[in-house]
């Protein structure tokens, strides 16, 4: 995948998978260390602990696909209280290829994939208004 600032080059990876040279900048968004795994053999760049989902929301979803999309609905909420990191990732993204590590067993329905998806629009994250119940755009 070609990178552009609109369509940044990201990779989804378990955390317990080898590295390569394909993937880039390896980042863990998840808010434990991965079980069993050394910090000398992860390979890993970048840790974004703020931008994983909280605890309380990953023991409610307990990797539960009948609450994916609820689980997604909260997990982009709790990423619009922490504007500052996503931009960091955001524009790291927009200049090297990254691969978003995740621990999860099920590569379809993890944090890692919401991550992406929302890193890959340009526009990122719809919050309701207080005044006129409009949504606006939040980066």
């Amino acid at each position: 995948m070609s990178r552009t600032p609109d369509k940044p080059d990201i990779k989804l990876k378990r955390v317990y998978e080898p590295a390569c040279g394909a993937d880039g900048t390896r980042i863990l968004v998840d808010r434990l260390w991965p079980r069993g795994l050394r910090k000398e053999d992860a390979a890993i760049d970048r840790w974004f602990k703020d931008l994983a989902p909280t605890t309380a929301l990953r023991q409610w979803f307990d990797h539960d696909v009948g609450r994916w999309t609820e689980f997604r609905k909260r997990y982009r909420a709790e990423l619009a209280e922490q504007p500052q990191a996503l931009a960091d990732l955001r524009n790291l993204a927009r200049m090297v290829p990254i691969t978003l590590l995740f621990g999860a067993h099920d590569g379809t329905h993890n944090n890692a994939v919401v991550l992406r998806e929302l890193l890959g629009k340009r526009a990122t994250i719809r919050t309701a208004t207080k005044s006129a119940g409009k949504t606006r755009r939040k980066t």
